[in-house]
């Protein structure tokens, strides 16, 4: 849309104005009809504004403070999940969530990447940024996975990894490259689901899956448009023109054969209704597991190399 504000909360304000009226109304029973108008005229804003969103604006709603993380769609999604711990050589990194868990009955084991909403939590968190503990952990689990021969579900939902100090000195690089080397070998069946940011290294030493699927209003992406405008222009207000250089966004990567599927989100995007985003990447992860059901071992990890090897399309 010409003239469009370039800051998502710009984008968001008439909407949440509208979405404050229908708040207001909810408490008045004989208002219901105006405030069912006021509901249809708000999903037609969502519409319109969301069809034509600029790639800078889609890297924005990823970050969106209020957008579900993976203690949100395990609440969700599974049956049941037991929370397991540590990587038995350094400690627990809490910036990555690993869980024995059910989806519709079925035992799989999730990793998830997970950040903090408030201070206090952002802080345990690192916000969201794992150091090399928390691949180490993710990688113990993945080997228990396939021990027992459990599907394996990672959610990725990172900046990326840490870069500090501490995490290099016990070996960040090498343990997310371990990571990508086990995680090809890997003899149950992976899907990978990008939930809001995935960041560089940080994201894929949980994306070397059989399948691997983004919500809709996703980024996923080998460095943060700030990063990638300070190292081209020495400008990191450059962002938005960096985003759409980078083409980060879910359509832009299935349709440069990066990722598998999109997952749609609700009007609006998913941190307007975490309990229909839930629903819809229920619906995914299951039909992505099913499409893997038929093969066994060695033809999941002929399947993985192969799709990787794919990768990466040059023009003369």
């Amino acid at each position: 849309m010409s003239g469009q504000p370039t800051d998502l909360a710009e984008l968001e304000r008439p909407i949440l104005e509208l979405e404050a009226q229908i708040r207001a109304l909810e408490m008045d029973s004989a208002k219901a009809k105006e405030m069912e108008k006021l509901r249809k005229k708000c999903d037609k804003l969502k519409a319109e504004v969301f069809s034509s969103i600029t790639d800078w604006q889609r890297t924005q709603l990823a970050r969106h403070p209020r957008r579900p993380y993976t203690l949100d769609y395990l609440e969700r999604i599974c049956d049941r999940f037991e929370e397991v711990h540590g990587d038995r050589n350094f400690g627990d990194d809490a910036a990555i969530v690993c869980a024995m868990a059910w989806i519709a009955g079925k035992p799989l084991m999730i990793i998830g990447q997970q950040k903090g909403r408030d201070t206090k939590q952002k802080i345990l968190r690192n916000f969201g940024m794992p150091k090399p503990e928390g691949y180490r952990k993710a990688l113990r689990f993945m080997h228990l996975a396939e021990k027992f021969n459990r599907p394996i579900l990672c959610l990725i939902d990172t900046p990326g990894a840490y870069p500090g100090l501490d995490a290099e000195e016990r070996g960040q690089a090498e343990a997310i490259a371990r990571n990508l080397r086990e995680m090809a070998s890997l003899r149950v069946p992976v899907v990978s689901v990008v939930l809001g940011e995935g960041g560089s290294g940080g994201a894929l030493a949980l994306g070397v899956a059989n399948r691997v699927l983004m919500l809709e209003y996703a980024i996923y992406s080998v460095i943060t448009p700030e990063g990638c405008a300070s190292i081209l222009w020495k400008d990191a207000s450059q962002a938005p023109a960096a985003a759409a250089a980078l083409r980060l966004t879910a359509p832009s990567l299935l349709e440069q054969g990066l990722i598998d599927a999109v997952i749609p989100e609700p009007l609006g995007g998913a941190h307007g209704n975490w309990d229909k985003a839930a629903a819809l990447v229920k619906v995914a992860v299951l039909s992505g597991f099913e499409g893997l059901a038929g093969l066994g071992p060695d033809e999941l990890v002929a399947q993985r190399y192969e799709k990787f090897s794919k990768m990466g399309r040059f023009s003369s």
